[in-house]
């Protein structure tokens, strides 16, 4: 009764409150060990400790990480919230520096062979939270799959995370492609990780941006560059985001330049309603193609 209480609380704040307008940032990468989970978490927490209200959401499929980077249990999972009817208030836990976050689950890949009720249900509860945060970031899993893509191009806006190895380039660049043949408009950006100086990390995407404007035909940005760094390994060894276990190390002095120019980039660009532009690709995507089985 008290869940219930503190649910019908939110709801009522939220009926009264003026929405935010909340945006869905989908996080990919072409293939996995990039650290593209590590990225999402701390870009998640650079955020939130420059003034935005943030909630992870780990959709990294079978490989759900985010709880262990941050070193912590989670109670529930987004799984237990389809299978077992919870709210989405229910499930949201709290990580490093009260952190949003909703865990994956191992079992998560039953997910995309969900029924359209159950599809509907799962779009009731994201409405729920729509207005409570400015950013939702979605922790995709590596690859492509077809559901997965629908995740992604549902988004409000896409980040595609690299390395410089040539094999970790041209996988983004295939996920580049599919995401242009499927949506010419989603605005992409490009993370490079792991470089070895900042000139290689620039030379890395442009690489990537000329042979995406050549072959294309789509214009990306660089949203920014972190340097290989022993210290990122240590954290995750710590289980500690590594902008928390070493704010002066150069991984995190990036990734808090990176958070801070990604809001100032954006202040002035927000689109109207890009959560119901999300809801409506989501429908399209997934409940449409539903609709007739």
């Amino acid at each position: 009764m008290n869940d219930q209480a503190n649910n019908l609380r939110r709801m009522l704040h939220m009926a009264s409150d003026g929405k935010r307008g909340t945006k869905v940032i989908a996080v990919v990468s072409g293939k996995g060990g990039v650290g593209k989970s590590n990225f999402s978490l701390n870009f998640a927490l650079q955020l939130k400790n420059a003034g935005k209200k943030v909630i992870l959401f780990d959709l990294d499929i079978g490989m759900a990480n985010a709880d262990i980077l941050m070193g912590v249990s989670s109670k529930y999972t987004f799984v237990d919230m389809i299978e077992h009817e919870l709210s989405i208030w229910d499930i949201i836990e709290e990580g490093p520096n009260n952190l949003s976050f909703i865990a994956g689950g191992t079992g998560l890949s039953s997910m995309f062979q969900l029924n359209p009720r159950k599809l509907s249900r799962f779009l009731q509860q994201l409405e729920l939270i729509n207005g409570e945060f400015d950013y939702i970031i979605f922790d995709m899993g590596a690859g492509a799959t077809k559901d997965r893509f629908n995740f992604i191009l549902s988004a409000t806006e896409v980040i595609v995370v690299t390395t410089p190895e040539p094999t970790s380039v041209t996988d983004a660049y295939a996920m580049l492609k599919y995401i242009q043949l499927k949506d010419q408009n989603i605005p992409v950006s490009v993370l490079v990780n792991r470089a070895e100086s900042n000139s290689e990390g620039k030379k890395t995407f442009e690489n990537l941006k000329v042979v995406s404007g050549q072959f294309l035909q789509k214009d990306i940005s660089l949203l920014g560059i972190i340097p290989n760094d022993p210290i990122v390994l240590k954290a995750v060894k710590a289980q500690v985001p590594f902008s928390l276990y070493s704010p002066d190390s150069k991984p995190s002095k990036a990734i808090i330049k990176i958070a801070n120019d990604y809001i100032g980039e954006n202040t002035f660009e927000e689109k109207k309603e890009p959560f119901q532009m999300f809801l409506n690709k989501f429908k399209k995507y997934f409940l449409d193609k539903s609709g007739g089985e």
